[in-house]
């Protein structure tokens, strides 16, 4: 459990943004939530003055309607026609005592005597806030349906009662379909209220965003608790829960990841006898516990297909995450990139200097947490994989990771949306679409992606049907559009090398069968495209063969070099150096090597830096001419 030991002291180490309001790229709101508090969407906004008399109400936009609001164990978890207020904002039938007079329907005994006995006790507290107070007082007059009809924000229907759902026919009555019905997923019964205080001489931050309201439950629920036990996560003894939070991942997730709340099932029957003996947590670290967790996830993870992968240090957010590639990482080897004549032994030293700055602020055991969460039933959340390790140590591998599953990659765009060339390690999840295609299902990426991450903590090695999968996909081009392949090409190298360790610069001394192959048909490819102009962009046909190549090269061979002969003419002396470059390639592999025997993944390394070369000289060649013209 040290997971939810870390979760604790992170939630501890930043109790300066507890309440504090963030922002997502999308804009969407977040904060870590402090203690006995969760956050509703809500659909109804009412004012209320400071004399506890009714102001306004408007539809809240959907853009606005997450609500930060205090909550209690019952209300939680409350579920079907178990009645357990919220203590402030809640729905209708709880908070409106005239919801019955209105024609709301009640199971058995009404909501609203519950809630505003719970609001009554924490006004009149002593750690009661005089906004709760005014709130409470008006409450208490039960005309809330009323006056929300008369500001046109409720309809009642020709009887009088509430209006369950829209419908052509009560456009006489009331126009056009007014803005509840369009935020609200069921009728207008089903409607989440919150309130606000307004004061005619100053503008009060709102309720549900001011820190003494927050302070002024936690307070005042502090007190209500009781039955303390040993808490396993802290050693000391606290009021413990059996209730732990849901809504991890997103305001809609019902799963839990602890939970033990029937004693007729088979969560711990047959093992314990009670469920806080297999663990006890007390009520304060799961409450803070889970809302770093929240917190986290909203702030820095990456979620496919609901699977959370979440990377995070206890005294710091700003941690690189294992899954990103070397560009997102580390931008400045963007530039470096330009360099191909780097070593790997030279590229890790810059990717080394890179990562320096993520080590400068090294603390006292300093710990980096990796934790992959997803569910398999709407109800029930797992931990799938957790490593917690000193934060150096994570930082060494990573450097490790990046400097040696390396390649020179084209895919990526700056921030001015122009591609760019980064040499370094792919992202995992582009790694799951080299191997799998841009269609994979997200259950096959997020897989990918779970078994990738000890291959970059751990050091393990990558799994060879990955590995495979992408050898099979790069060595047949004719199946996807040019810039596919190309991507495809570079992450599968950067996957290969990861094992064999070349460098991007061409080795002409390197004598290896597999290798030797592929620069012979990078050269074929190279001679028949500049013979074809930059006006055909038909493949050539090295690519057009080259899934046979890979499985029976010797024989594909004869048949790309036929086809090279119309082109080495046309070209000319032009074509002369490439046609010289075919034979001395050749001359280097032994004449038993030269074979059907299918190929390795190194012919794709041999291919990718024979054509990288050849198109570096072009280009150098083109730029002398023009200095010199």
């Amino acid at each position: 459990m040290s997971w939810l030991l870390n979760l604790y002291e992170t939630y501890e180490a930043n109790l300066d943004h507890v309440g504090v309001i963030e922002k997502k790229y999308n804009d969407k709101e977040f904060t870590l939530l402090p203690i006995s508090h969760t956050t509703q969407n809500a659909h109804i906004e009412v004012n209320i003055t400071e004399d506890g008399e009714f102001h306004s109400a408007v539809v809240i936009d959907k853009s606005d309607a997450s609500t930060l609001i205090p909550c209690t164990e019952e209300s939680a978890s409350r579920a079907g026609s178990k009645i357990a207020p919220y203590p402030l904002h809640d729905k209708l039938s709880y908070v409106a005592g005239d919801f019955v007079a209105y024609g709301g329907q009640i199971k058995k005994e009404e909501p609203f005597t519950y809630y505003i006995a719970q609001l009554e006790e924490w006004a009149k507290s002593p750690y009661g806030h005089d906004k709760i107070k005014s709130i409470y007082k008006y409450l208490s007059k039960k005309q809330l349906i009323h006056d929300l009809v008369g500001a046109k924000v409720l309809f009642l229907d020709e009887n009088g009662r509430l209006i369950d759902k829209w419908e052509k026919t009560y456009e006489t009555l009331h126009g056009e379909k007014p803005a509840v019905f369009s935020v609200v997923s069921g009728g207008q019964e089903s409607a989440f209220i919150r309130f606000n205080v307004h004061s005619p001489n100053e503008i009060l931050t709102k309720i549900w965003r001011d820190k003494d309201v927050y302070d002024s439950f936690t307070r005042y629920y502090n007190e209500l608790l009781s039955d303390e036990d040993l808490c396993y996560i802290t050693g000391k003894s606290l009021p413990s829960t059996d209730r732990h939070a849901n809504k991890i991942r997103n305001a809609a997730d019902k799963a839990k990841l602890i939970s033990a709340n029937d004693t007729s099932g088979f969560t711990f029957r047959g093992r314990f006898n009670k469920s806080n003996e297999v663990a006890n947590i007390s009520y304060e670290v799961s409450q803070k516990a889970h809302n770093a967790l929240k917190w986290l996830i909203h702030r820095q993870a990456k979620s496919v297909d609901q699977r959370v992968f979440l990377v995070w240090e206890n005294d710091d957010t700003n941690t690189p995450d294992p899954t990103e590639d070397t560009f997102s990482l580390v931008p400045v080897t963007a530039e470096k990139s330009k360099k191909v004549s780097f070593t790997n032994q030279e590229f890790a030293g810059e990717v080394a200097k890179a990562l320096d700055g993520y080590k400068n602020d090294l603390k006292q055991r300093s710990n980096i947490n990796i934790i992959i969460l997803d569910s398999a039933t709407t109800g029930r959340l797992a931990v799938l994989y957790y490593r917690n390790m000193e934060k150096e140590l994570y930082l060494d591998r990573l450097a490790k990771w990046h400097s040696s599953c390396v390649w020179l990659h084209r895919y990526r765009k700056n921030d001015q949306g122009e591609f760019v060339q980064f040499y370094g390690a792919p992202a995992t999840k582009d790694i799951a679409f080299a191997a799998y295609g841009p269609k994979a299902n997200e259950k096959v990426v997020k897989g990918l992606m779970e078994r990738m991450l000890p291959c970059i903590i751990d050091e393990r090695n990558i799994p060879l049907d990955i590995v495979k999968s992408a050898f099979y996909r790069a060595s047949n081009p004719v199946s996807m559009d040019k810039w596919e392949w190309e991507k495809t090409l570079s992450i599968t190298c950067a996957l290969i090398n990861k094992k064999e360790g070349y460098n991007l610069a061409l080795d002409i001394e390197k004598n290896d069968r597999d290798y030797l192959f592929g620069r012979l048909l990078a050269v074929a490819d190279v001679l028949e495209r500049r013979a074809l102009g930059s006006d055909e962009t038909r493949a050539s046909n090295a690519i057009r063969y080259m899934n046979s190549f890979s499985k029976h090269p010797a024989r594909t061979w004869k048949t790309i070099q036929d086809s090279l002969q119309p082109y080495q003419a046309k070209l000319g002396t032009k074509g002369l150096y490439l046609s010289k470059l075919i034979d001395e390639i050749a001359s280097k592999m032994d004449y038993e090597d030269f074979n059907n025997r299918p190929l390795s993944g190194k012919y794709l390394l041999g291919f990718y830096s024979q054509r990288h070369e050849l198109y570096q000289k072009k280009e150098n060649n083109e730029a002398t001419d023009q200095t010199t013209n």
